[in-house]
This record gives C-alpha cells, structure tokens and sequence, in this order.
C-alpha cells in the first residue's frame, strides 16, 4: 500500500471531530482493520491512519485469538496517539493486565489465575510478542490508562452518545466518575478489580464483561470455539423478560429446558436496564451473526465475529438520536 503525502486535518480532540466511526471488536485481524478504515476514507499518513473530519473509536478487545495482535495494537495505539481515535477498553485487555502482572514482585502467583483457559485465551498474544517483552511491558501500562467507557456530545447536533464495552450501568459509571474524575483507570484499580468485594471489581465485570448468569450445578454449555461454559451472556434492554431465552444475548444457545425457565428473583435482581429515552450507546463484546442492524433504537452492538471468519463493523455516527440500519458499515474476513 502506497502511503499518501498529502496534507490533511486531523480531528485532535473531542469536539473537533464532525462525525464518528465506532469499530467493534478486532480480536488481531488487523489486516481486516486496515481495509475498514480504508473503506470509510481513512488515509495513513506518515504512518497514521487519518480521517479529514471524522474520529474513529474503537470498543476493545484489539487483543487474542487473531493472527495480527501485535499489528493491529499498534495501528490502534498510533490512532489514539495521535487523536485520530478514541478507545474503550474491553475485557480481553483487562484480562491480559491481570494474567501478566504478579500479585507482588517477584511471586509466581498473579493478579488472574493462569487456568488453562485463561491460557489458551491470551496464547495467541503472547506468542506474537515473545520476541518483544518490552514492547508488550508498554502495551500493558498503556491499557491501565484507557477508559472503561465514553460519553461524547456531538458537536454539530449536540446529541449525546456513549460508548462502552459490554454494559452501561449508570451507578457503578457515577461512582468511578466521582473517584476517578472520568473514565480512565490506573494500576490501583486494576488491582483493587481483582478484589470480588470491590466496587472496581463490580465496574470492571459490568462494564467490560456485561451481565453473566450461572447455569444450575452440573449444567454447562461448549461453545462453539469450544470454551466450556458455566454461565450465560444476558441482555441488558428487556426489562419485560420473563424467561432466561428471553435474556439470552450470545450465540450458543441454552438447553431447552433452561431456555423456558422464569427467571428467578435473585437473578432478576442483578439485572439493570438501558431504556428508550437513553441517549444512544454502542457495545461490542457479544459475538452477534447476521446482517447488522440496531437491536433498539438506542442501541447497537458492533461485535459480529471477525475473528470467527464473520464481519468487523462499524457505525458511522453523525449525531443522530435514533440509530439507523443505513449508517452500519462492514467488511468480512478473509479466511
């Protein structure tokens, strides 16, 4: 690809931008990335991908299971850098954070438990920078100063939208704001939301992780990467649910006889609700299939399976209350 030299204005801060391009999980498909971006009008000027008058914001998860982990981390990190993108951390960095980062110097326990799970799922990345451990070091401390999730007015309509992970909760957003001033993390936090009786611990897993629910004992869905699972991926919309299938939000299905199960009181109790009158959010996470499209009027999500030979898809975003089928961009990925 021959870069052009041309000169062009770069969108360097919140309010500059006159549109936004919110980018869903990439999982290392970075050359897939490079022809999204290339599709919307992004150029890569000295060695920048670049809009004239727009700001991509990318959803997490840059990291595992792709080919191109490494690449794709810094196309991403250059953008933020230099304020040709915004990003949002997913729960594939916090997990890389906790894998890497021993519970005290020198221990050979860590912050996450090195499970063969937990393995298999960063296995790709860390092979990819066996041959640069400072590098990876870098990327490491650059997650733990990212946010857990944006709220953006635009500036042409004044319309305001969010962006997070996997699920907005507004209580938990409203007490990180009043400790942390914003969004962004540090390495405190990532330690004290390794503490399952912590507030950080309960942002982190809503925000980055959304609303999982246990299967009863002795129940447990293979999905189909072949991950044994023990919980269920919910919606965060509906509150007029009344069975757990009418809560599910992921691909791989529930057994029939769960699917069909009311929803107990406790469970229902851990729900919270995104309603109508919200302003609109976009989430990744959730490894939807099919053509995209919102899946409210306020709400969309942008995950629909790169990494699984599916599509890596944006929304092109210009200030609009209501989202629209029209304004989804994609390409697929080339096995």
């Amino acid at each position: 690809m021959v870069e052009s030299e041309a000169p062009v204005s770069v969108a360097a801060s919140l309010g500059e931008a006159k549109g936004y391009d919110l980018i869903g999980d990439i999982h290392g498909c970075a050359q897939t990335l490079v022809r999204l971006l290339e599709l919307m009008g992004y150029k890569k000027i000295r060695g920048v991908y670049r809009h004239s008058s727009r700001q991509a914001i990318f959803l997490g998860d840059i990291v595992d299971r792709g080919p191109r982990v490494r690449e794709a981390l810094h196309l991403v990190r250059n953008m933020v850098e230099q304020g040709s993108a915004l990003i949002v951390l997913g729960n594939h960095e916090f997990n890389a954070m906790t894998y890497c980062t021993p519970v005290a110097p020198g221990s050979n326990e860590y912050l996450r438990k090195h499970t063969p799970s937990a393995a298999r799922q960063i296995a790709e990345t860390l092979q990819q920078f066996s041959a640069y451990p400072h590098e990876w070091r870098g990327f490491l401390d650059w997650f733990a100063s990212l946010p857990l999730f944006l709220e953006i007015e635009h500036p042409l309509t004044h319309q305001v939208f969010r962006a997070v992970h996997a699920c907005w909760d507004s209580p938990l957003i409203h007490r990180h704001r009043a400790r942390y001033g914003d969004g962004c993390i540090d390495w405190e936090f990532v330690r004290r939301s390794c503490d399952k009786g912590s507030v950080e611990y309960r942002t982190r897993a809503r925000l980055t992780g959304g609303i999982d629910l246990p299967l009863p004992e002795g129940v447990e869905i293979v999905s189909s990467d072949g991950y044994v699972r023990h919980a269920f991926r919910t919606k965060f919309w509906v509150p007029d649910a009344k069975t757990y299938g009418q809560l599910l939000f992921q691909p791989d299905p529930l057994p029939e006889h769960i699917a069909t199960m009311d929803i107990a009181p406790e469970h229902r109790s851990q729900m919270v609700y995104y309603d109508a009158q919200q302003p609109p959010l976009f989430v990744g996470h959730y490894w939807l299939t099919g053509s995209p499209k919102p899946i409210a009027n306020n709400l969309a999500c942008l995950d629909y399976s790169a990494v699984k030979y599916g599509r890596l898809v944006a929304y092109r975003m210009d200030g609009e209350a209501q989202l629209q089928r029209d304004k989804f961009v994609w390409v697929y990925v080339d096995p």
